[in-house]
């Protein structure tokens, strides 16, 4: 599965920016990659914060060798050194498992989460150990497929945006005025 977008939010992006428009027109359709399980995708997410994609994959690999499909119930199955053990940190084993063990205890409710905001996504979640507003918005997009998510704390999305408009930096100020453009 794909984040879906057609003609019509391209045509938008391209009328509201002349220099992204050309990128678009270079670049063509981009196809990424969706997980619409939110479950699996907060875990696989928290796995992959500041590492690399293949270090995450890696990670996330071994982890569904072990337990197979990743549920609270899954994850919550096994001990906490297991879980380390599939190469992330114990600071992260420790999210993982305080995680699901408030979705499988119901003091979560993950599947409340479609119905909210954005703001309120990133403030659900982030109420989380372990999960910040980076981590939240990547969410909302790579799983959620929100379509007006652009995030700050991106490094691609920040230099994208200085390649794009030739800066050489993107402070909040002119990010937002950009973000403001693109929604």
């Amino acid at each position: 599965m794909h984040f879906e977008y057609g003609d019509k939010e391209i045509e938008f992006l391209k009328k509201k920016d002349k220099k992204l428009g050309e990128a678009i027109e270079r670049i063509g359709h981009v196809y990424r990659a969706v997980d619409s399980d939110l479950f699996s995708s907060v875990i696989h997410h928290i796995i992959g914060q500041q590492i690399s994609t293949r270090a995450q994959e890696t990670v996330w690999r071994r982890l569904c060798d072990r337990i197979g499909n990743i549920s609270a119930v899954s994850i919550c199955s096994i001990e906490l050194n297991e879980l380390q053990s599939f190469g992330m940190t114990f600071k992260k084993a420790e999210h993982i498992k305080n995680f699901a063990e408030r979705v499988r205890s119901g003091d979560f409710d993950i599947e409340r989460l479609v119905e909210l905001s954005d703001d309120e996504v990133v403030r659900e979640l982030s109420s989380i150990k372990g999960i910040g507003v980076w981590t939240a918005e990547m969410i909302m997009i790579f799983c959620m497929q929100r379509p007006d998510v652009v995030s700050f704390g991106d490094l691609a999305i920040i230099r994208g945006m200085r390649m794009l408009y030739r800066h050489r930096s993107i402070d909040r100020k002119r990010f937002e005025r950009y973000k403001k453009r693109y929604s």
